[in-house]
C-alpha cells in the first residue's frame, strides 16, 4: 500500500508541474510574479505538498527563482541575460540539429513529421498554446535524436529560462508565419539527412526569436510595469 501512495503522490505532483509549467510559459503567471501558494493551491484544488514539490522541481528546470525572503518567483530575464542565454540557446540547437540529421532514425523522422503535421494544423487554427506544445517537442525531438546525453542536459537547462520568451514570438501574425517557413526548411534538412543546412537554419531561427524577444523587451511589451516606471 504504501508503494501505490507514494506512485500516486509522486504522479500528481508531476500533473501540477506540468500545469505550472503552462501558466509560466503562457505568462498567465507574469515574469517576475511571486508564486502565491494559498492562490494556486486553490486555483489548482491541491495541498500545499504537491504544489511545493511541482515550485522545486520547476526551480530546477529553470522557470522558478527561489529567492531569500521572497519565495518562489516566475523568472524575469534581463536584455544581457536574454542575449547571453540565446547565444548560447544558438550554439546548442545548431550542434543538435547537426548530429540529429547524422543519426535519426526513420520512426524519431517517422515522428517529428507528424508533430510537425499537427503543429500545421494548430497554426491554421490560430492555436497558439497547441502550436507552441507542439513546437517545443520538435526541437526536444532533434535535441533527442543527436544522441549526446550531455547535449540533452545542458540543452534542457538553458531553453527552460527562456520558454516564456520564446511562447511571446510567436504572437505576431508575420513572425509566426516567418516561423512556420523555417520549421519546413527544418523538416525538409532532416529528410535530406543534410547536417550543414539543419544547422544553419536551427541557429537563424533561434537568433530571430533573440531579435522579436529583444525588440519586445526595449517596447516594454514583455515587462510593461517596469518599462513604465523607467519612463517616470
Amino acid at each position: 500500500m504504501a508503494d501505490i501512495i507514494e506512485i500516486s503522490r509522486l504522479a500528481l505532483h508531476d500533473q501540477v508541474a506540468a500545469r505550472l509549467r503552462t501558466m509560466l510559459v503562457e505568462g498567465r503567471i507574469a515574469p517576475g510574479a511571486k508564486l502565491n501558494e494559498r492562490e494556486l493551491c486553490e486555483q489548482l484544488r491541491v495541498s500545499r505538498t504537491p504544489l511545493r514539490e511541482a515550485i522545486k522541481l520547476l526551480a530546477a528546470e529553470g522557470l522558478v527563482d527561489l529567492l531569500p525572503n521572497r519565495g518562489a518567483v516566475a523568472v524575469k530575464l534581463t536584455e544581457a541575460d536574454v542575449l547571453n542565454t540565446f547565444e548560447v540557446l544558438a550554439m546548442l540547437e545548431g550542434q543538435s540539429g547537426e548530429l540529429a540529421a547524422q543519426r535519426i532514425t526513420d520512426a524519431e523522422l517517422a515522428e517529428l513529421r507528424a508533430l510537425h503535421y499537427e503543429m500545421l494544423a494548430c497554426h491554421a487554427r490560430r492555436d497558439l498554446s497547441g502550436y507552441y506544445r507542439l513546437n517545443a517537442l520538435i526541437h526536444t525531438g532533434i535535441n533527442a535524436a543527436a544522441r549526446n546525453p550531455v547535449l540533452a542536459s545542458t540543452y534542457r537547462a538553458i531553453n527552460a529560462r527562456v520558454q516564456s520568451l520564446r511562447f511571446r514570438t510567436n504572437q505576431d501574425e508575420a513572425k509566426w508565419q516567418h516561423a512556420v517557413q523555417e520549421h519546413e526548411q527544418m523538416v525538409a534538412a532532416l529528410q535530406a539527412r543534410d547536417a550543414a543546412a539543419l544547422r544553419d537554419v536551427l541557429v537563424a531561427h533561434v537568433l530571430r526569436k533573440r531579435d522579436t524577444v529583444l525588440a519586445l523587451l526595449r517596447a516594454g511589451e514583455i515587462y510593461p510595469i517596469a518599462a513604465a516606471a523607467r519612463k517616470n
